[in-house]
């Protein structure tokens, strides 16, 4: 045992230094304070419903009907009890308080890596601290992105396992890869894990190219056989996450459109509008080195400090108005504010270290192993397609070609794999000096060119900052137009304050320009000395990694610090009801819906799904048919028909002078079930749309004719002299009691989703379909009878005895790997 700790003294020290690094970041969390993050607090709204029926039953539905008339609880909250990643990630999330569990993955992950490329352990500190500390991992934490936080977490182990399988190292290789990638996948984040792949299939490639040229094939094709085996088993540890989420992404807003009228809808996949609407300016890609390049966030925190240029053109032509009321009226209503990329607003640059953009450079001068070239043009190429609209030359191919790349959003986000080469690179470059391969002139000659190219683009920032960047918005002349129109025509005022705000977005670039040319001669100073002998091994790489965590933290804390942090308590009660949340709660019907127009656009945000279940909310995988229905009944005006048929009982206004909130009851809500007194029967989507435009819905059922089959009019009455009724709610079992002389058609105001939903009539399974575009409907026989929906999707319950079987697997594997491992240790040492 003592050995044992004499060998790892150094790891424990430096995993220890890495715990008190993220206490010390997150020190709110030693007081008993969370985050505030927006996207969770969205999330708690809209796991309301299922958190409430897991807290009475101790197991969470598999359907909510809190947003969008209903939905599968795929993407919201699902328990996969069986999937033993499921305890992984609970394990990360319930040991520390968030967010230090997630830093820690990052930090941990990334240091595993580094020890497995062989690197010196307080090297690979410094590399792990450059990853963990890249400012995009941190303004995700303070959006609330968790999942995709934890996804980029495991990219590290993921490769440092590839990497050992390459090696030969097959068993624990593949037992280990099975492992990060299974928890990788139930991170739930597929956006994240598809990006990852990219560069994973390019580093196959150059590894396949190397094996050709080397005659070591065989080699090459044993290692692949190993990695496919790890991730095939982690896919069946996931079986239950990935079956549910591909049979439900085909019915989303990433699947098939079902109309045909609308040109401007893809045939398959997001609007590509959509899609690129967050891409990375070409310019902003300077903000890796100088993160204020750009102005930083979607903020005026710099703008409105008494000595800024901005408060002061403001003060001087608008006397008699408080500065920073007009600063921020003129960054809501004319969206000008410290940014002035092209993004729609943004949390903060992809800031990757002036350090590390040092040695990323000198990287690239010196090291002679293959992956300089996977890391550098895998770079170029996410690079490329981080632009989306602003270079689709490329993006566009991929777009309309690739498998799958159609159905993300914000590809921006694909500079996270860039923000985990970036320090890879930057580390190995150290290692090979280190190893002593080169003359120590050639190294001190092109760590200077590395510096004179990196200091070189500062120092132009810092004496003529306008000579390659405009600091002005694309819209600058209609900007300039709106607020001349606002200062009553006053368009000398208009263009003193608007220079007033290039001034000050000059003086933030000039500002980081300064600081990033002193982060650069450090670390010049630093590697020079080491490559010179003139300081220990040890002690530079220590000074690297403090001044890495330095820099990188310094520029984090403008996103992420003290003031995100509240009281658990004002968090849990950070949803208050209102006079009218209260009085629709005391209605005793257990399945309406309300309508609230009171937020602006109502399909944006989940906040009243805290209260009620909603016609409205907020979620990137909403349902395609309801998707339309929102787009072609709802947004030019308000399909009153359509509020009927989705048993809309209430609708909330807010008086735009008093701010008063209002509650109007909606008499014409058909109810829970009703029955029709006749079907009209179209031909696709389009006229179905197009006939719930005008309809009465509680007589009239609008349904495709290829459901035609699935009814017989001789035996229908009218309904009028029968009742259904639902006599018991839960979100993914529904019963109701029906009587009726003649067989008849009842519509149900719930979505319909054939992809597990099941219609039972006294417990013997029947047939139904679809009508008014979402709902559901059925034929009834005669007679009083017990009818129940249940959500009992096979890709759910049959994908978790497959995630159980790959779970075993996993636990078998793993310990057979280390169990070999360890037996190979023993005969090498004998």
């Amino acid at each position: 045992m003592n050995n044992w700790f004499k060998n790892n003294g150094t790891h424990i020290a430096i995993i220890a230094i890495f715990v008190v690094i993220c206490f010390a970041y997150f020190s709110p969390v030693l007081q008993g304070k969370a985050p505030q993050q927006g996207d969770v607090l969205q999330a708690k709204a809209m796991q309301k419903e299922i958190m409430d029926v897991k807290e009475s039953t101790g197991k969470g539905p598999l359907w909510t009907n809190q947003m969008f008339g209903g939905m599968p609880a795929y993407q919201i909250w699902v328990q996969y009890p069986l999937n033993i990643t499921t305890y992984g990630i609970d394990v990360i999330k319930g040991v520390f308080p968030d967010p230090v569990g997630t830093v820690l993955v990052y930090l941990l992950g990334a240091y595993l890596l580094f020890c497995v490329l062989k690197v010196n352990p307080w090297l690979a500190a410094a590399g792990a601290i450059a990853f963990a500390f890249t400012s995009y991992n941190f303004i995700i934490i303070a959006a609330g992105h968790s999942n995709k936080a934890l996804a980029i977490g495991f990219f590290a182990p993921i490769l440092a396992s590839i990497i050992l399988v390459l090696r030969g190292r097959y068993l624990v290789g593949a037992s280990l890869l099975a492992l990060f990638m299974a928890l990788e996948i139930r991170s739930n984040h597929i956006q994240m894990t598809y990006y990852l792949f990219i560069a994973l299939f390019i580093l196959a490639c150059i590894e396949f190219y190397h094996a050709v040229k080397t005659k070591h094939l065989a080699v090459f094709g044993k290692s692949i056989a190993y990695i496919f085996a790890g991730l095939f088993l982690s896919i069946l540890v996931n079986a239950g996450t990935l079956w549910t989420t591909y049979e439900y992404g085909k019915e989303t807003i990433r699947g098939k459109s079902n109309l045909t009228t609308d040109k401007a809808e893809p045939a398959n996949g997001l609007d590509r509008e959509y899609a690129y609407q967050w891409s990375q300016g070409v310019g902003e890609s300077f903000s890796f080195l100088i993160p204020n390049i750009y102005g930083g966030a979607s903020s005026i925190d710099e703008m409105i400090k008494p000595e800024s240029n901005t408060y002061k053109a403001v003060e001087k032509n608008l006397q008699g108005v408080d500065p920073r009321q007009a600063i921020g009226y003129v960054a809501q209503n004319l969206g000008t504010n410290q940014y002035w990329g092209n993004k729609p607003g943004t949390s903060g640059p992809y800031y990757f270290g002036a350090v590390i953009c040092l040695l990323f450079v000198f990287g690239l001068f010196i090291v002679k192993h293959r992956w300089k070239w996977w890391i550098f043009g895998t770079s170029i190429l996410l690079l490329f397609l981080s632009f989306g609209q602003n270079f689709p030359l490329i993006s566009d191919i991929f777009f309309n070609y690739l498998p799958m790349y159609n159905k993300f959003r914000a590809v921006e986000s694909i500079l996270a794999v860039v923000g985990f080469l970036a320090p890879l690179l930057a580390i190995l470059a150290i290692k090979e000096a280190q190893e002593g391969r080169y003359e120590q002139k050639y190294l001190v000659q092109r760590l200077t060119w590395s510096a004179g190219i990196t200091g070189g683009i500062a120092l132009i920032i810092v004496i003529i900052p306008t000579a390659f960047f405009s600091f002005t918005q694309a819209n600058q002349a209609q900007v300039l137009d709106a607020l001349t129109q606002t200062l009553q025509n006053n368009r000398g005022a208009a263009m003193e304050i608007l220079n007033g705000i290039i001034a000050d977005r000059v003086a933030l670039a000039r500002a980081d320009a300064l600081r990033t040319l002193l982060f650069i001669a450090i670390g010049f100073g630093i590697t020079w000395a080491f490559i010179t002998k003139k300081m220990n091994m040890q002690l530079a790489f220590g000074l690297l990694a403090l001044f890495v965590l330095i820099d990188l933290w310094q520029v984090d804390r403008r996103y992420l610090n003290n003031q995100n942090f509240v009281s658990k308590s004002d968090l849990d009660n950070h949803y208050q009801p209102r006079d009218v949340d209260n009085f629709i709660s005391a209605d005793k019907d257990p399945n309406f819906r309300v309508f609230d127009m009171s937020l602006g656009d109502p399909f944006k945000s989940a906040e009243t799904s805290y209260f009620h279940k909603t016609v409205g909310g907020f979620h990137s995988a909403r349902l395609k048919r309801f998707q339309e229905l929102v787009d072609n009944q709802m947004t030019k005006s308000i399909n009153q028909d359509v509020l009927d048929m989705l048993n809309t009982k209430y609708i909330i206004t807010q008086d735009q002078k008093t701010g008063s909130y209002k509650m109007q009851r909606n008499p014409t809500a058909c109810g829970n079930a009703w029955f029709v007194e006749s079907v009209q029967y179209v031909k696709n989507a389009d006229e179905e749309m197009k006939a719930i435009s005008s309809f009465d819905a509680k007589k009239e059922a609008i349904v495709d004719q290829s459901y035609k089959g699935m009814m017989n009019s001789k035996l229908l009455g009218t309904g009028q002299e029968g009742f259904i009724k639902l006599t018991n709610y839960n979100p993914d079992h529904l019963t109701y009691e029906y009587s009726t002389a003649k067989d008849v058609i009842a519509v149900f105001s719930e979505i319909y989703y054939n992809k597990g939903w099941k219609m039972y009539i006294d417990g013997v399974e029947k047939p139904y379909f679809r009508a008014d575009y979402v709902l559901r409907a059925a034929q009834l026989e005669a007679g009083n009878h017990k009818l129940e929906f249940i959500f009992y999707p096979n890709s759910y319950y049959t994908g978790e005895k497959i995630s159980l079987a790959g779970s075993v697997l996993l636990v078998l594997g793993l310990g057979f790997g280390f169990y070999s491992e360890n037996k190979k240790k023993k005969v090498v040492k004998a």
